[in-house]
């Protein structure tokens, strides 16, 4: 179970390496991999050229920039939502100018 957290200040937060041109801050977790983080694409950064499937269910709500989903040819701008349950294929992305994040993942059980 994730940590109890009230109202924080998350401009304190550090962003942190993701890797592949993402950095994120953590707003919380636990160990069985559930997340809510602020996830922060780099202009120019790509998914890789594979189809995206995982085991968790994902919830992904774009703030700011763009991001293209390659297989849809499609681009989403700020106020787009998606959620993704365990299974389902998306991506690959890229983003041209970057983009801003909120992510949410948790098990389906």
């Amino acid at each position: 179970m994730k940590e109890q957290k009230e109202f924080f200040a998350t401009a304190g937060l550090a962003w942190t390496d993701a890797g592949g041109g993402i950095t994120q801050k953590v707003l919380s977790e636990d160990a069985d991999g559930t997340l809510t983080r602020l996830a922060r694409w780099a202009p120019g950064t790509a998914s890789g050229a594979e189809v995206i499937r995982h085991e968790y269910v994902e919830e992904v709500y774009l703030l700011e920039g763009e991001l293209t989903d390659l297989t849809l040819d499609q681009t989403f701008g700020p106020g787009d939502y998606a959620c993704r349950p365990p299974g389902m294929p998306h991506g690959p992305y890229r983003t041209g100018t970057g983009c801003a994040m909120l992510e949410i993942r948790y098990s389906a059980r």
